[in-house]
């Protein structure tokens, strides 16, 4: 791996807080019609201050316009934000456990925590991969069982788990 590669983290256009900001913005557009900080606020179960605090930047890059009635709404470009990385916890979602047999509750959760960090190149090409997963074939239906019987092929011992290579995934999981 290249050394610079973990500063490409810093780099992403939203933190996973500001992502859950504005997909939290667009369900209230889309359910009541407006988005006040106070409905965000309960909606994250966090304070009304707070909310205000961490909605500043998101006004400030454009991404969300607070109009003379308080009221808020996404930019063009903050929807699409929104829209992608919905998108793209959809599609995580579906990959855990659909692809991988993770259970649900875990899918959701390992989805939410990296919805915000896909490249466009590995969302179009992850939304293909679904897609093709997803057409039921006999060739796909196989790779997906074989998948997932070498999933739990774990032997819990790194030195001869294949999986594991030189640590042990499971260790300290298992009681």
């Amino acid at each position: 791996m290249s050394t610079n590669v973990w500063k490409e983290f810093e780099e992403n256009q939203l933190s996973h807080s500001a992502a859950h900001y504005l997909m939290t913005i667009h369900a209230l557009l889309d359910e009541f019609g407006y988005a006040r900080v106070t409905d965000i606020a309960k909606q994250l179960n966090i304070t009304r201050g707070s909310c205000s605090i961490s909605l500043k930047p998101l006004k400030r890059r454009g991404l969300v316009v607070e109009d003379e009635n308080r009221f808020l709404k996404l930019s063009d470009e903050g929807l699409r934000m929104a829209q992608l990385v919905a998108r793209n916890d959809e599609l995580l979602e579906i990959f855990f456990r659909d692809v991988l047999g993770v259970e649900q509750e875990q899918a959701e959760i390992d989805a939410c925590k990296i919805e915000h960090l896909l490249s466009i190149e590995s969302s179009i090409r992850l939304a293909a991969f679904i897609e093709h997963i997803q057409s039921g074939s006999d060739t796909t239906d196989a790779f997906l069982q074989t998948i997932r019987q070498d999933a739990v092929a774990c032997e819990h011992d790194s030195k001869k788990c294949s999986l594991c290579d030189e640590v042990c995934f499971a260790e300290g999981q298992l009681e």
